[in-house]
């Protein structure tokens, strides 16, 4: 099944715009707020992945496994890399930047900036540095945390502010450099990660307009946490302590128990997007895309097999990108928008599962 999936490859892209909104410190020239019950849609979509790649082949001479054995496992081939002095903010701000130049709006005209991600540059967030490299002034900013959930979590969070009538305009970024936290010397983890970004741009809809959240479903068990974690590493005592009174803190790389997860994704994510889809009040044959967060090949196919949907429905670049957490599914899904496969209309599927335990599907409608 794998091998049929609808496959979004880089080459087949046309050009991405490079940065060209410039800072904006005046007010809005419109009110932030709209009448509450507005609906929400998705104006535009970006992305960006750093240019270093570490393929397979490479990873063969830093620890014992070769191509085969790593494709085969998991469906991946190659990941992006951070490179010295690259920044996380760096292509959160580039993916920001692509996606309101899609949507046609000016960075002064976003109400709020939401990063999701586990690996921010700034032990107290990212977000702001995002915003206020993105010249966009109005806009409030904040992290959110939630693993390889984030980037969905962030999507269902950014409506409730568009429904309320809060705002107006709401970039949701989905950005993580987990080659950070990996243990490059442990074939079990280190053949899984790579690092970049993704954003949509959700706008609260006109009078009239249809809403285009379908439905959601969100899910925590902190029961599991101990299957994939990333655990703080100093000590309690620390400013009793002349040893570590002026030590830097640190975390553990990621310890993960890849079959309690494998299993653990297997089972949620075909019921969480089943569950999103009663809320939409629709069936899986109404689906014409299911973009899961890009884990590993297995349980895509699995997921997808278990939901009914046909391979080619699945959207799949895993094994340019392997696992980028909460960037995986905005990554995806804004190749596959761009490549012209995820048209305007179209009823996409969007699940993520990962740490925390954490997992969540919604379903929209592109547009």
């Amino acid at each position: 099944m794998a091998s049929h999936m609808a496959q979004i490859s880089p080459a087949c892209l046309p050009a991405r715009p490079g940065p060209r909104l410039a800072v904006a410190r005046t007010p809005s020239p419109h009110p932030r707020s709209v009448a509450a019950g507005a609906g929400v849609r998705f104006a535009g979509s970006g992305s960006s992945t750093p240019a270093g790649v570490l393929s397979n082949a490479d990873l063969e001479r830093l620890v014992d496994t070769n191509d085969e054995w790593i494709v085969s496992r998991t469906g991946i081939r190659r990941r992006h890399i951070l490179a010295q002095g690259e920044s996380l903010a760096d292509h959160a701000l580039l993916a920001a930047q692509r996606a309101l130049a899609a949507a046609g709006v000016p960075a002064a005209d976003v109400d709020l900036v939401l990063l999701a991600t586990s690996s921010p540059d700034d032990g107290f967030g990212t977000a702001c540095a995002v915003q206020a490299r993105l010249g966009a002034g109005n806009a409030a900013a904040f992290d959110l945390t939630a693993a390889c959930s984030g980037f969905v979590m962030g999507v269902v969070t950014a409506a409730q502010f568009l429904r309320t009538g809060a705002y107006r305009n709401v970039l949701v970024i989905g950005a993580d450099a987990l080659s950070r936290y990996i243990d490059w010397r442990d074939r079990g983890t280190c053949i899984l990660f790579g690092d970049g970004a993704g954003a949509v741009l959700l706008q609260a809809g006109g009078e009239g307009e249809r809403d285009n959240l379908l439905g959601h479903d969100l899910r925590s068990d902190g029961n599991g946490q101990r299957h994939l974690h990333s655990r703080f590493l100093g000590a309690g005592d620390k400013a009793l302590n002349d040893d570590t009174a002026s030590s830097h803190p640190a975390f553990a790389n990621i310890a993960m128990n890849g079959s309690e997860v494998f299993k653990f994704a297997v089972r949620a994510v075909p019921k969480t997007v089943e569950a999103a889809l009663g809320v939409a009040q629709l069936e899986v044959k109404d689906l014409d895309w299911l973009v899961l967060h890009q884990a590993n090949q297995r349980i895509l196919t699995a997921a997808a097999d278990r939901l009914g949907v046909p391979a080619d429905r699945v959207i799949s670049n895993l094994a340019e990108y392997g696992n980028t957490s909460a960037a995986s599914i905005p990554l995806a899904l804004d190749e596959a928008v761009r490549a012209g496969t995820i048209k305007q209309g179209d009823v996409v599927a969007i699940a993520g599962f990962g740490a925390g335990l954490s997992w969540a599907a919604a379903i929209l409608r592109w547009g």
